[in-house]
């Protein structure tokens, strides 16, 4: 199998953000030039994640997903808010090519089952969120990761597997923004127990961790923020763009990160091939590398 490398953008307004833990959201640019520029380098997929939808009842990705998906033509999963079976057709008919759901569902399990049937299993992604508890089981949360549900994470993916979801988006809360590496015990255990592919997101900060969740986590895909966001070179900042959404006093800046080194996409899909790992290292538009 080949493994896929997806970059997140975590979308608040009109703004590319990143924080830790899903917490403390500091502006890094626009979403549309970043997901350009991955597209450029060979990205598999991408991920837009609008992380305050659940929290306002809102999802404002529409217009963003629309404009992106006439530039990039690679598989497009967006999450965030999406409610109902309305709210699906919605984002497919603006271009995503899959719908993350986390909120909605585990309040309402049956919506899996109903928009699998309407749109296909394949459209359909499961994010869990989970945070590992004291005596190391873990909980899926919901509302980006703001909420607790006394949930089991594992007990959970095994049913969203069951009720017809296409993919796993399996996210450690503790470990995310960190760059401490992923949860492998969390991605293992849960892909162990599904027969549908598993994304493992949440923690990397180097490639080493990167090749770990494949090899030892099991994971079919990978999805990385921190380690991508912070390797692109930094877009020019006009403040104008920016008012009134956000921190963006990184931005302003125009520091390097130093907590989390960047990488390219390109240099985390090389270290892969060297070690054995299959994946796809033409970038689009190149004939070869």
């Amino acid at each position: 199998m080949t493994i896929r490398v997806i970059p997140r953008l975590d979308i608040k307004g009109p703004n590319l953000v990143k924080g830790i833990h899903l917490e403390g959201l500091r502006v890094l640019g626009r979403p549309e030039h970043s997901a350009r520029r991955y597209y450029e380098q060979g990205a598999d997929e991408l991920l837009y994640m609008d992380v305050v939808a659940s929290l306002y009842q809102r999802n404002s990705l529409l217009d963003i997903v629309n404009r992106t998906a006439r530039e990039i033509f690679i598989p497009l999963t967006v999450g965030g808010g999406i409610r109902t079976l309305e709210d699906i057709q919605a984002t497919l008919r603006a271009g995503a090519d899959k719908v993350s759901l986390n909120t909605a569902a585990l309040n309402n399990p049956e919506l899996i089952r109903e928009a699998a049937w309407r749109f296909g299993s394949s459209t359909i992604v499961v994010s869990i969120e989970a945070i590992r508890r004291p005596d190391g089981s873990y909980e899926a949360y919901t509302d980006n990761g703001r909420e607790r549900t006394g949930v089991d994470a594992f007990a959970w993916a095994v049913r969203a597997a069951e009720m017809g979801a296409g993919e796993l988006l399996v996210t450690s809360i503790d470990r995310e923004g960190t760059g401490r590496g992923f949860d492998l015990e969390l991605t293992r255990r849960i892909a162990e127990s599904v027969p549908i592919p598993v994304i493992a997101c949440g923690g990397a900060g180097t490639v080493e961790h990167v090749y770990d969740v494949v090899r030892e986590g099991r994971a079919d895909a990978v999805c990385l923020a921190s380690m991508l966001h912070y390797g692109m070179d930094q877009q020019p900042l006009d403040e104008q763009d920016f008012r009134g959404e956000g921190n963006i006093e990184f931005l302003k800046s125009a520091r390097a990160f130093t907590k989390i080194p960047g990488v390219s996409l390109r240099g985390i899909k090389v270290f892969l091939a060297e070690k054995g790992v299959p994946c796809r290292l033409r970038a689009h538009g190149e004939a070869c590398v």
